[in-house]
Protein backbone atom coordinates (compact mmCIF):
# COMPACT_ATOMS: atom_id res chain seq x y z
CA UNK A 1 0.00 0.00 0.00
CA UNK A 2 0.95 3.58 -0.82
CA UNK A 3 0.33 4.57 2.72
CA UNK A 4 3.32 2.37 4.30
CA UNK A 5 6.19 4.06 1.85
CA UNK A 6 8.36 6.66 2.46
CA UNK A 7 7.71 10.03 1.12
CA UNK A 8 11.09 10.93 -1.13
CA UNK A 9 12.09 14.70 -2.71
CA UNK A 10 14.64 14.41 -5.45
CA UNK A 11 17.00 17.09 -5.76
CA UNK A 12 18.93 18.05 -8.66
CA UNK A 13 21.79 20.38 -8.51
CA UNK A 14 23.56 21.78 -11.89
CA UNK A 15 24.09 24.64 -14.69
CA UNK A 16 21.15 23.95 -16.36
CA UNK A 17 22.81 26.08 -18.70
CA UNK A 18 19.92 25.73 -20.80
CA UNK A 19 17.64 23.03 -19.07
CA UNK A 20 17.46 19.87 -21.48
CA UNK A 21 14.32 17.11 -22.18
CA UNK A 22 17.82 15.07 -20.60
CA UNK A 23 17.71 16.38 -17.14
CA UNK A 24 14.27 15.78 -16.83
CA UNK A 25 14.20 12.47 -18.20
CA UNK A 26 16.27 11.74 -15.29
CA UNK A 27 13.81 12.93 -12.91
CA UNK A 28 11.08 10.06 -14.77
CA UNK A 29 14.10 7.18 -15.02
CA UNK A 30 14.73 8.04 -10.76
CA UNK A 31 10.88 8.53 -9.89
CA UNK A 32 10.17 4.96 -12.17
CA UNK A 33 12.85 3.11 -10.36
CA UNK A 34 11.83 3.87 -6.84
CA UNK A 35 8.47 3.15 -7.04
CA UNK A 36 8.99 -0.25 -8.54
CA UNK A 37 11.31 -0.64 -5.37
CA UNK A 38 8.32 -0.77 -3.53
CA UNK A 39 9.90 1.16 -0.71
CA UNK A 40 9.50 5.21 -2.00
CA UNK A 41 6.20 7.37 -2.93
CA UNK A 42 7.95 10.40 -4.81
CA UNK A 43 6.50 13.30 -3.93
CA UNK A 44 7.95 16.26 -5.30
CA UNK A 45 11.21 16.76 -7.58
CA UNK A 46 13.59 19.95 -7.16
CA UNK A 47 15.83 21.44 -10.11
CA UNK A 48 18.01 23.79 -8.45
CA UNK A 49 20.29 25.83 -10.94
CA UNK A 50 23.57 26.84 -9.53
CA UNK A 51 24.78 31.00 -9.05
CA UNK A 52 26.31 33.18 -10.76
CA UNK A 53 29.36 33.40 -9.12
CA UNK A 54 30.34 29.52 -10.57
CA UNK A 55 32.07 31.13 -12.71
CA UNK A 56 31.74 28.71 -15.40
CA UNK A 57 32.64 30.12 -19.02
CA UNK A 58 29.70 30.75 -21.06
CA UNK A 59 27.22 30.84 -18.24
CA UNK A 60 23.92 32.76 -19.02
CA UNK A 61 22.44 34.67 -15.68
CA UNK A 62 20.50 32.37 -13.16
CA UNK A 63 17.26 34.57 -14.44
CA UNK A 64 17.45 33.52 -17.69
CA UNK A 65 18.63 29.73 -16.26
CA UNK A 66 15.66 30.02 -13.85
CA UNK A 67 13.05 31.40 -16.12
CA UNK A 68 14.09 28.57 -19.08
CA UNK A 69 13.23 25.81 -16.15
CA UNK A 70 10.09 27.14 -15.24
CA UNK A 71 8.93 27.71 -18.85
CA UNK A 72 10.33 23.86 -19.13
CA UNK A 73 8.25 22.19 -16.55
CA UNK A 74 5.08 23.65 -17.31
CA UNK A 75 4.13 20.09 -18.20
CA UNK A 76 5.29 18.32 -15.30
CA UNK A 77 2.64 18.02 -11.92
CA UNK A 78 5.75 16.94 -10.20
CA UNK A 79 8.99 18.39 -10.77
CA UNK A 80 9.84 22.42 -10.09
CA UNK A 81 12.92 24.82 -10.25
CA UNK A 82 13.64 26.72 -6.56
CA UNK A 83 15.64 29.74 -6.92
CA UNK A 84 17.57 29.32 -3.58
CA UNK A 85 20.73 28.16 -4.53
CA UNK A 86 20.70 30.54 -7.72
CA UNK A 87 20.01 33.11 -5.32
CA UNK A 88 22.97 33.32 -2.85
CA UNK A 89 26.23 35.31 -3.03
CA UNK A 90 28.60 32.68 -3.38
CA UNK A 91 28.35 29.25 -4.91
CA UNK A 92 27.26 26.79 -2.38
CA UNK A 93 28.21 23.68 -1.73
CA UNK A 94 25.78 21.00 -2.53
CA UNK A 95 25.42 19.75 1.15
CA UNK A 96 24.26 22.67 2.08
CA UNK A 97 21.59 22.61 -0.56
CA UNK A 98 20.76 19.30 0.71
CA UNK A 99 20.39 20.72 4.07
CA UNK A 100 18.16 24.01 3.00
CA UNK A 101 16.02 21.66 1.19
CA UNK A 102 15.49 19.13 3.92
CA UNK A 103 14.84 21.85 6.71
CA UNK A 104 12.11 23.14 4.09
CA UNK A 105 10.04 19.47 3.26
CA UNK A 106 9.88 19.12 7.20
CA UNK A 107 8.84 22.49 7.78
CA UNK A 108 6.54 22.07 4.59
CA UNK A 109 4.89 18.43 6.91
CA UNK A 110 4.49 20.37 9.65
CA UNK A 111 2.50 23.57 8.40
CA UNK A 112 0.78 20.78 6.42
CA UNK A 113 -0.01 18.74 9.64
CA UNK A 114 -1.31 22.28 11.40
CA UNK A 115 -3.66 23.20 8.78
CA UNK A 116 -4.93 19.61 8.74
CA UNK A 117 -5.05 19.94 12.86
CA UNK A 118 -6.68 23.51 12.84
CA UNK A 119 -8.85 23.79 9.67
CA UNK A 120 -9.69 20.35 8.07
CA UNK A 121 -12.91 18.62 9.14
CA UNK A 122 -11.84 14.74 8.86
CA UNK A 123 -14.76 13.92 6.75
CA UNK A 124 -14.22 16.68 4.49
CA UNK A 125 -10.21 15.61 4.05
CA UNK A 126 -9.81 13.76 1.14
CA UNK A 127 -7.26 9.82 1.14
CA UNK A 128 -4.57 11.68 -0.86
CA UNK A 129 -4.37 14.41 1.43
CA UNK A 130 -4.40 12.03 4.32
CA UNK A 131 -1.66 10.35 3.06
CA UNK A 132 0.34 13.49 2.43
CA UNK A 133 0.21 14.17 6.35
CA UNK A 134 2.07 10.59 7.08
CA UNK A 135 4.25 11.10 10.06
CA UNK A 136 7.22 9.48 8.42
CA UNK A 137 9.56 12.57 7.59
CA UNK A 138 10.28 12.65 3.74
CA UNK A 139 13.66 11.86 3.04
CA UNK A 140 15.48 13.83 0.19
CA UNK A 141 17.93 12.36 -1.80
CA UNK A 142 20.53 14.10 -4.46
CA UNK A 143 19.62 12.75 -8.67
CA UNK A 144 22.76 12.68 -10.57
CA UNK A 145 24.60 11.04 -13.26
CA UNK A 146 26.92 8.02 -12.13
CA UNK A 147 29.77 10.06 -12.79
CA UNK A 148 29.25 11.71 -9.78
CA UNK A 149 30.51 8.91 -8.01
CA UNK A 150 33.93 8.96 -9.99
CA UNK A 151 34.06 12.74 -8.94
CA UNK A 152 34.05 11.82 -5.27
CA UNK A 153 37.56 10.69 -5.14
CA UNK A 154 38.87 13.44 -7.35
CA UNK A 155 41.38 15.40 -5.27
CA UNK A 156 40.54 18.42 -3.46
CA UNK A 157 37.01 18.57 -4.59
CA UNK A 158 34.74 17.76 -2.39
CA UNK A 159 35.43 17.48 1.32
CA UNK A 160 35.38 13.84 2.76
CA UNK A 161 32.75 15.09 5.32
CA UNK A 162 30.47 16.45 2.97
CA UNK A 163 30.41 13.03 1.07
CA UNK A 164 29.76 11.14 4.44
CA UNK A 165 27.04 14.08 5.07
CA UNK A 166 25.54 13.20 1.03
CA UNK A 167 25.87 9.19 0.82
CA UNK A 168 25.04 8.29 4.96
CA UNK A 169 22.02 11.45 5.73
CA UNK A 170 20.67 11.90 2.08
CA UNK A 171 21.80 9.69 -0.58
CA UNK A 172 22.07 9.77 -3.83
CA UNK A 173 19.97 8.40 -7.17
CA UNK A 174 22.35 7.61 -9.56
CA UNK A 175 21.28 7.37 -13.27
CA UNK A 176 24.42 5.16 -15.25
CA UNK A 177 25.45 7.10 -18.61
CA UNK A 178 27.10 4.99 -21.23
CA UNK A 179 30.23 4.05 -20.32
CA UNK A 180 30.40 4.63 -17.00
CA UNK A 181 30.64 1.99 -14.38
CA UNK A 182 29.12 3.47 -11.13
CA UNK A 183 29.51 -0.14 -9.28
CA UNK A 184 33.38 -0.07 -9.61
CA UNK A 185 33.21 3.58 -8.49
CA UNK A 186 31.74 1.83 -5.60
CA UNK A 187 33.62 -0.47 -4.85
CA UNK A 188 37.07 1.06 -5.06
CA UNK A 189 35.13 3.59 -2.25
CA UNK A 190 35.30 2.52 1.55
CA UNK A 191 33.46 5.31 2.19
CA UNK A 192 30.55 4.64 -0.78
CA UNK A 193 31.10 0.44 -0.48
CA UNK A 194 29.64 1.18 3.54
CA UNK A 195 27.08 3.04 2.14
CA UNK A 196 25.77 1.25 -1.01
CA UNK A 197 22.72 0.46 0.64
CA UNK A 198 22.16 4.35 0.23
CA UNK A 199 22.83 4.64 -3.44
CA UNK A 200 20.44 4.13 -5.96
CA UNK A 201 21.56 3.04 -9.12
CA UNK A 202 19.45 3.24 -12.14
CA UNK A 203 20.35 1.87 -15.49
CA UNK A 204 19.24 3.73 -18.29
CA UNK A 205 17.58 1.42 -20.79
CA UNK A 206 17.06 4.08 -23.70
CA UNK A 207 20.74 5.87 -23.91
CA UNK A 208 19.89 9.69 -23.87
CA UNK A 209 22.88 11.55 -24.55
CA UNK A 210 21.73 15.47 -24.86
CA UNK A 211 24.66 17.53 -22.90
CA UNK A 212 23.77 21.09 -22.56
CA UNK A 213 27.08 22.18 -23.74
CA UNK A 214 26.42 20.25 -26.91
CA UNK A 215 22.93 22.55 -27.43
CA UNK A 216 24.73 25.54 -26.61
CA UNK A 217 27.86 25.01 -29.64
CA UNK A 218 24.70 24.02 -31.86
CA UNK A 219 22.74 26.91 -30.95
CA UNK A 220 25.73 29.31 -31.71
CA UNK A 221 26.02 27.45 -35.39
CA UNK A 222 22.76 28.60 -35.83
CA UNK A 223 22.01 24.65 -35.72
CA UNK A 224 18.72 23.45 -34.78
CA UNK A 225 18.31 21.89 -30.97
CA UNK A 226 14.47 21.16 -31.66
CA UNK A 227 13.00 18.07 -29.92
CA UNK A 228 16.62 18.18 -27.58
CA UNK A 229 14.95 21.47 -25.32
CA UNK A 230 11.21 22.13 -25.17
CA UNK A 231 9.64 24.51 -27.49
CA UNK A 232 9.08 27.50 -25.37
CA UNK A 233 12.47 27.25 -23.99
CA UNK A 234 14.08 27.32 -27.78
CA UNK A 235 11.54 30.14 -28.34
CA UNK A 236 12.54 31.93 -24.87
CA UNK A 237 16.61 31.26 -25.98
CA UNK A 238 15.78 33.46 -29.64
CA UNK A 239 13.59 36.23 -28.12
CA UNK A 240 16.65 37.04 -25.25
CA UNK A 241 19.30 36.14 -28.03
CA UNK A 242 21.11 34.16 -25.61
CA UNK A 243 23.67 31.23 -26.79
CA UNK A 244 24.56 33.42 -29.44
CA UNK A 245 28.90 33.43 -30.76
CA UNK A 246 28.49 36.94 -29.67
CA UNK A 247 27.07 36.29 -25.84
CA UNK A 248 29.46 32.92 -25.08
CA UNK A 249 32.20 35.46 -25.69
CA UNK A 250 31.61 37.30 -23.30
CA UNK A 251 32.17 35.19 -20.42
Amino acid sequence: MMKSRIPLVLLACGSFNPITNMHMRLFELARDHLHQTGRYQVIEGIISPVSDSYGKKGLVSARHRIEMAQLALETSDWIRVDPWESEQEKWTETVKVLRHHYNESLRSLQFRKGLMRNNWPIERATEDFLSSLDPVSPELKLLCGADILKTFSTPNLWKEEHIKEIVEKFGLVCISRAGSDPVQYISESELLTRFQHNIHLVTEQIQNEISATHIRHALCKGLSVKYLIPDSVISYIKHYNIYTEESEREK
